[in-house]
């Protein structure tokens, strides 16, 4: 009789402080040219012989040695190399395997975990099984990392890994309601674990929206089968360094409305969540990690649909802070949401506002699929935000604000405009018009992150798989661990 069960293999890091199992080896081309550390490498001559120069991978079977090349000591590079490590010992059926973590800095061991746990993961997808499906651990015995360090890169790459499964579930199972209820319930589990600590979630639809006078969300809502969802999710440790919200953009799906969008970019716009999905995630990786902030998480979460009480170009909204927006284009949608969430946010009377929104595809022009683009006024908050960004293992850089593409956004009719009147410098227009519902005492407090280009890729790069990369989530919580210390 044939044995119908699959395996699927997944990876384990456990604390060791003895090898066991196969050999992971890091090596580089350096070590190749002639080195005087090119007696370290136990199969030298082999490896030689056999015209591997310290690129890729190779596993010496008679040492059961996994080498795996570098190309630089680039933090990117370890976790990129570890991930494809990874995949190596899967594919040869390796089972057990030790890595020495000695000698190597925090941050490039927490690079190499990052490679193992985001490298491993997979979204199942919704493809037919007939077979039983077997787990079976792949183990790395990781020695000379400390328990703390493993326990904070667990926490945030499960949740990494977590936004990723919401992202990728497509619209006809992830609406609104799906959304918001999943976060609710992903809170109130954690708050039955930390019951010392004051933690909420409080879901807001339609009817308080309008009392709350939110015409720009609500317009974006019209058509929708689904309501619209403010949720507001809160974590107020005894004694915080800082309190900070964060806002997400969470348009489960966007066909454009009335200004439809063309088949071809309408296909990823499942992903148009990935800005509320990344801030949920941050959220309760902070309270898994104890940070000391009084974090606010706010999720504007609607999908942008056609019909026949759909918002339409020419419209006048009247936002929650009074000022009123000409509709240029109902594809510019995410941030007529996000300003009246601004507007809420603001009223919590934070020390930072950061959002989180895949909002132009200007962004990704202007700096690519990989980064995020990072836009404010105040500069040294910019950069801060930008430098935990890399060392959390995510990309972005600074856009400038400016006056003169400030003129784009004006209206003949209405306070502003929600799209710009030239195509050029989309992503910093769509900024400026956020900027506009920014309260002047709130200027130098808030950040804008638009993470339209990385949050959804159709290919592999790094640790990320192909679909969503969970993009935000690190950045955010290791920004928000510098301010806890």
């Amino acid at each position: 009789m044939l044995d119908n069960k699959t395996e699927k293999l997944q990876v384990q890091l456990n604390i060791s402080k003895e090898e066991k199992g196969a050999k992971i080896l890091f090596v580089n081309k350096e070590l190749f040219k002639g080195s005087k550390d090119s007696k370290n490498i136990p199969d030298f001559n082999l490896l030689k012989e056999l015209g591997y120069k310290g690129v890729g991978n190779f596993f010496a079977q008679t040492s059961k040695i996994l080498y795996v090349g570098l190309e630089d000591n680039k933090e990117e590079t370890y976790s990129t190399a570890t991930s494809n490590a990874l995949k190596m010992l899967k594919n040869l059926r390796i089972l057990e395997s030790s890595l020495s973590f000695k000698n190597l800095n925090e941050s490039i061991q927490m690079a190499i975990l990052q490679g193992f746990l985001l490298g491993d993961y997979e979204f199942e997808g919704y493809k037919h099984k007939k077979e039983k499906e077997e787990i079976k651990p792949v183990v790395i015995n990781c020695i000379g990392v400390k328990e703390a360090l493993l326990k904070k890169a667990e926490i945030v790459c499960n949740n990494v890994n977590f936004v990723r499964d919401v992202v990728n579930t497509p619209p006809n199972i992830a609406n609104s309601v799906y959304l918001s209820e999943l976060a609710q319930d992903k809170v109130m589990k954690l708050a039955k674990k930390h019951k010392n600590v004051d933690i909420e979630a409080k879901i807001r639809s339609n009817s308080y929206m309008e009392e709350q006078k939110m015409g720009a969300f609500l317009a974006v809502n019209q058509a929708s089968n689904f309501p619209a969802f403010l949720t507001h999710l809160s974590y107020k440790p005894k004694k915080p360094k800082k309190k900070v919200v964060i806002v997400g953009k969470g348009l489960v799906y966007d066909t454009g409305g009335l200004s439809l969008k063309p088949a071809d970019y309408m296909t990823t716009m499942k992903a148009d969540k990935g800005g509320a999905c990344a801030v949920l995630g941050a959220f309760l990786s902070t309270i898994e990690l104890g940070l000391d902030i009084e974090l606010h998480a706010i999720m504007g979460i609607t999908d942008n649909a056609i019909g026949k009480n759909a918002y339409r170009p020419d419209d006048v909204l009247i936002s929650r802070e009074k000022k009123s927006i000409e509709v240029k284009n109902t594809d510019a949608e995410g941030r007529l949401v996000l300003v009246d969430c601004l507007s809420y946010a603001q009223d919590l009377e934070a020390d930072l506002i950061i959002d989180f929104a895949t909002l132009t595809g200007a962004c990704v022009v202007a700096l690519g699929e990989y980064t995020s683009g990072v836009m404010g006024f105040n500069e040294e908050l910019k950069n801060k935000f930008v430098e935990s960004a890399l060392k959390s293992g995510e990309l972005a850089h600074t856009l400038p604000f400016n006056s003169h593409l400030k003129k784009l956004i004006e209206s003949k009719i209405a306070d502003v405009n929600n799209a710009s009147s030239s195509r050029y410098g989309g992503a910093i227009t769509a900024g400026l018009f956020l900027a506009e519902f920014i309260r002047d005492e709130y200027k130098d407090k808030w950040l804008h992150i638009d993470i339209a280009g990385p949050a959804y890729v159709e290919k592999e790069w790094g640790v990320n798989p192909y679909g969503a990369s969970g993009i935000g989530v690190r950045s955010c919580v290791e920004f928000l661990s510098h301010l806890a210390k």
